[in-house]
């Protein structure tokens, strides 16, 4: 079999599934064939997230899920212009880092420890007193914590952070792996796999969707929590459940200050900026119950209490106008660290991209290299071992 005969078919279009299909349409001889229920219209977990890249601001020291958080922020630098220059079309990506709100003085050297272990792994972080923040940034002047009241003790300005459109960014990841010769089919149902023999393993062999049966060298399962789904078909279950998560889109009646603006996060709340006067603001954590794993509603009373935590670290949005407000599911693995990123056990050629948690936006990069090395180094071995 010649490398230019490699067909690898991706399961769901959301940012992760996208920018595989991105990621491995640039492997000469590689054909990409993407299948998403859902019309091109629908977001699902990618319509409800804020795309707020936690890298350098997050409270981990060191470990795999740091370096990956890293290493996918440095690969959004290159990322979003690189996209820009492909499709022609402007990506809204905050370049203004992050403002981390604490208000309990002993998270202050804590916080100092991180900033001076970022500096060692290239990033900085910067430690800011209350006087320092108001000035920079006057309405925080009142901020407090909802449910301690307690005053802001300090802040951590991370330049290097970012935040980035989800629906945008996923909607040019498609256009630009289009352009590379990936195909894309939306509204499609997967209702079954070929499988044969293949030693110890299997292997899938096509997908059986609503649109006809497309053979595959290669699948990976990146849609969300339908991969949870899928791999019960494949006999290999890996429990993914749902957590959901809710978020308001502010209108301001006076821009809050002068802009570019960072996005500011205290007490697990993130204030986006989306324009002079708009602001999103979220998001609820909510857990399905015990008795229905695969079920949770919205907890209108959840929303309102961000929306409150939202006023009290910026009392100026008590004045702001709800014009929507909005929720989705993010997909959580049980009982293992998120993401998985994996071959599925019993197989040769299955790879799952999924369980991304709260980190689907930051970490889509990075997975995408990850699959793409998988692969690459697979069928590499196998064409030697073919010659």
């Amino acid at each position: 079999m010649k490398r230019s005969d490699w067909q690898v078919g991706v399961v769901g279009c959301g940012v992760v599934g996208a920018a595989i299909a991105y990621e491995l349409a640039q492997v000469p001889g590689i054909k990409v064939t993407v299948v998403d229920r859902r019309s091109p219209e629908q977001w699902e977990s990618t319509g409800a997230a804020l795309g707020v890249l936690m890298a350098a601001t997050s409270s981990k020291l060191k470990g795999k899920a740091l370096q990956l958080r890293l290493a996918s922020l440095q690969r959004y630098e290159t990322l979003v212009p690189e996209l820009e220059s492909l499709t022609g079309s402007e990506i809204p990506f905050n370049r203004q880092g992050i403002l981390h709100l604490c208000f309990d003085p002993a998270e202050l050297a804590r916080w100092q420890n991180i900033a001076a272990v970022r500096s060692t792994q290239g990033f900085s972080l910067e430690i800011l007193n209350p006087a320092e923040v108001v000035i920079r940034y006057p309405e925080l002047q009142s901020a407090r914590a909802l449910e301690t009241a307690q005053p802001l003790a300090a802040a951590v300005y991370s330049p290097c952070d970012r935040q980035v459109y989800p629906v945008i960014l996923t909607q040019a990841l498609i256009k630009a792996a289009q352009a590379r010769g990936a195909t894309f089919h939306f509204q499609t149902t997967v209702q079954g796999f070929t499988r044969i023999p293949d030693g110890n393993n299997q292997q899938v062999q096509s997908l059986q969707t609503s649109r006809g049966e497309f053979p595959v060298d290669w699948l990976v399962l990146a849609s969300g929590l339908g991969s949870s789904l899928l791999s019960q078909q494949l006999q290999q279950p890996v429990d993914i459940r749902p957590v959901l998560g809710q978020a308001i889109h502010l209108r301001l009646q006076q821009p809050l200050a002068p802009a570019p603006r960072p996005v500011i996060t205290g007490c697990d709340v993130h204030l986006v900026p989306a324009g002079l006067k708009e602001l999103w603001v979220g998001a609820t954590v909510e857990f399905p119950p015990d008795s229905q794993p695969a079920q949770v509603q919205p907890d209108s009373r959840l929303l309102a209490a961000v929306h409150q935590q939202a006023i009290a670290l910026c009392p100026a949005l008590a004045d702001a106008t709800i014009t929507r407000t909005w929720s989705g599911l993010r997909p959580r693995p049980q009982g293992r660290p998120a993401p998985v990123v994996a071959p599925l056990p019993g197989y040769g050629n299955v790879l799952l991209a999924a369980g991304h948690y709260r980190n689907g936006v930051l970490l889509a990069p990075i997975t995408a290299q990850t699959i793409r090395k998988m692969i690459d180094q697979a069928l590499s071995f196998q064409c030697s071992a073919i010659l």
